[in-house]
Formats: C-alpha cells, structure tokens, sequence
C-alpha cells in the first residue's frame, strides 16, 4: 500500500501534492515503523491500537483524495483493497496479542 501511495501522489497537482500528498505518505511510512516496533517489542498491543489508530487516518486521507479527484476510481479500490486486507490482518493480531496477555 505505501508502494502505491508514493506511486499516486507523485501525480497529485501541486497544489495537493505537498500537504495532503505528503501527509498521506509520512502517515503510511508512520504504520510501517509501527509494525516494526510491534515485532520488536512483547507488548504488542500498544503499537497495535496505535497502528490501527494511524490507519483510520490513512483511510480519511484517502477518501479525501478521492473527493477531490486526486485518485482514479481504479486507484482509490486497489488501495480500499489493501487497506481491507490489512485492517483485517492487524485486527487479528491486536486479538492474538490480547489473548496472550
């Protein structure tokens, strides 16, 4: 997803490409470093909820660009296809985390 997010940005007008562009991918780069920080540590639920906390951010910022018409429908369902996925996956984990405790 941020693969995809540097990727559509990089075609924002001016005007959006550095406030909302640049959020959005300091935002994604943010959930990586949170997963990161989630395998490195035992308390995992921490970075979880606040993972799961950035990524609804990520989500607004999305729906976002797509009002604005930054984002192709096209584009705007591949990225809703990865963030369902994921949001899928880092639930699971938060839920396996919080049984373990």
């Amino acid at each position: 997803m941020t693969l995809k997010i540097f990727q559509y940005t990089s075609n924002f007008p001016r005007e959006y490409k550095f406030t909302l562009g640049q959020d959005l991918k300091r935002d994604c780069i943010v959930l990586v470093r949170y997963i990161y920080r989630e395998n490195k540590t035992k308390e995992k639920t921490v970075y979880l909820e606040q993972f799961l906390d950035s990524f609804e951010i990520v989500k607004l910022e999305i729906r976002l660009c797509r009002d604005l018409h930054l984002l192709t429908i096209k584009q705007q369902a591949s990225l809703v296809e990865n963030l369902d996925s994921i949001g899928k996956q880092i639930t699971a984990w938060r839920n396996a985390a919080k049984e373990k405790k």
